[in-house]
């Protein structure tokens, strides 16, 4: 089971912000691919950062309340980011999630670009998927 790697798992069209784009319309990619986090990447696509939707309903929320306008991604995004590479093992990834917050992790190469993301939902279907094709080999 410890050959299960990301990359095999992983969504390689994530939603994806800059850090100049305003939360408006980072809130409209939410809305519109369902995700509930993403990587925010410069013009060469490598990571700068992570956006959540927390993030984003935090930030309209006050800006509702206090009406202010204008932030960018940049004011909210976390700098800190947890990554794995596409050669790393899903399962080990399934054992950090249980102990990190992080529902969403940006997948990089070795440079620190973005090749996608993987979700704790796509753990959940690759440790599915090899145990059932476990149980009907077993048949």
């Amino acid at each position: 089971m410890e050959s299960l790697q990301v990359k095999e798992y992983m969504n390689h069209y994530p939603v994806t912000f800059t850090a100049d784009m305003v939360v408006e319309e980072a809130s409209l990619r939410f809305l519109k691919t369902k995700q509930i986090g993403g990587p925010v990447i410069d013009k060469n696509n490598h990571l700068v950062g992570f956006l959540s939707e927390g993030d984003v309903l935090a930030k309209m929320i006050e800006s509702i309340y206090y009406n202010e306008q204008r932030v960018n991604v940049a004011d909210l995004m976390r700098k800190d980011v947890l990554t794995v590479k596409p050669y790393d093992s899903v399962i080990e990834l399934g054992q950090t999630m249980l102990l990190n917050k992080p529902k969403v992790y940006p997948v990089v190469d070795d440079d620190g670009n973005l090749l996608g993301t993987i979700c704790r939902n796509d753990v959940l279907q690759a440790i599915d998927k090899h145990m059932r094709s476990g149980f009907q080999a077993g048949k």
